[in-house]
């Protein structure tokens, strides 16, 4: 588990043979995305010592488009009610 937490998006981009500058971001979710399940994992079970106390960058930045979804779905099914 300790070496799925160390992947970065810069590896995925290089196993991926390379990420245009525009998708970067992708390699960035996908690594928060990963981050976040292995904290969720932990979250009923013992915290091993090299998993931070604070959420990393890539988590948040995970989290941040999550509301964004959840927002821009709300307001959609807002939007199609009205209609």
């Amino acid at each position: 588990m300790q070496d799925a937490w160390k992947i970065s998006w810069k590896t995925i981009s290089d196993e991926l043979g390379g990420l245009p500058p525009v998708k970067y971001h992708c390699g960035v979710l996908a690594v928060g995305a990963l981050r976040r399940a292995i904290r969720a994992y932990y979250a009923s079970r013992p915290k091993p010592e090299w998993l931070p106390n604070n959420l990393t960058q890539e988590e948040k930045h995970a989290l941040e488009e999550e509301k964004l979804i959840e927002t821009l779905a709300k307001r959609a099914q807002r939007a199609a009610s009205n209609v």
